[in-house]
């Protein structure tokens, strides 16, 4: 396990915790919006609970209300490296 959040791991959530199944490449794309794909702020705050559970330290609170992809993976990335 590493200390970042990969676009790879990230589509495994959203396929374990949603059941939406994505494409890492299609979660690279800037204009990949979570909305777009069928994941909702219920669906990513299952994603943001396994996260938690994972690494055993809390997300940002607005990890579940990101928009797109690349700001959740911002978000909780940077989370994750401060530690916060």
């Amino acid at each position: 396990m590493t200390d970042r959040i990969t676009v790879e791991e990230l589509a495994e959530l959203m396929k374990k915790c949603t059941g939406v199944t994505a494409t890492p490449e299609e979660l690279r794309r800037d204009d990949t919006a979570f909305a777009g794909l069928g994941v909702d702020s219920l669906g990513l705050l299952g994603i943001v609970g396994e996260l938690e559970n994972r690494y055993g330290t809390p997300m940002p609170t607005d990890a579940e209300r990101s928009k797109s992809p690349r700001q959740f993976l911002d978000l909780v990335n940077s989370a994750l490296l401060t530690g916060a």
